[in-house]
């Protein structure tokens, strides 16, 4: 007999950095993510969805959980609202570049559930 499987949940941490005298503008962005926007997160793939800042210079952390990180950014960039909403964070961020395309997964060498 085969058991079914379910696919793994991957989790996903990243780091990006903020431009420091934009932090407040960009969190208080936030406060009113598009609901566009939240709604293409959910169908591309994305849960559990947090982002945190270090308020003393800006760096931000991220993680979600999603089943193939991969593939539910390849979701997100075939939308057009990820990309106008791409578009207007990324004077926000130091690179000045696209946060989306700054995401970068850490290492993960350890998990307690």
């Amino acid at each position: 007999m085969t058991v079914p499987t379910t696919p793994k949940t991957q989790r996903v941490c990243f780091l990006l950095q903020l431009r420091p005298d934009r932090m407040d503008e960009y969190l208080t962005i936030h406060e009113k993510v598009w609901p566009e926007m939240l709604g293409a997160l959910t169908a591309a793939g994305w849960r559990n969805y947090s982002l945190f800042v270090r308020e003393s210079d800006g760096l931000v952390v991220g993680y979600l959980e999603t089943d193939d990180f991969a593939l539910a950014q390849k979701r997100m960039a075939e939308t057009d609202v990820n990309a106008r909403w791409q578009a207007e964070m990324a004077e926000y961020f130091v690179s000045g570049d696209k946060p989306d395309e700054q995401m970068r997964p850490l290492f993960e060498y350890f998990h307690l559930d």
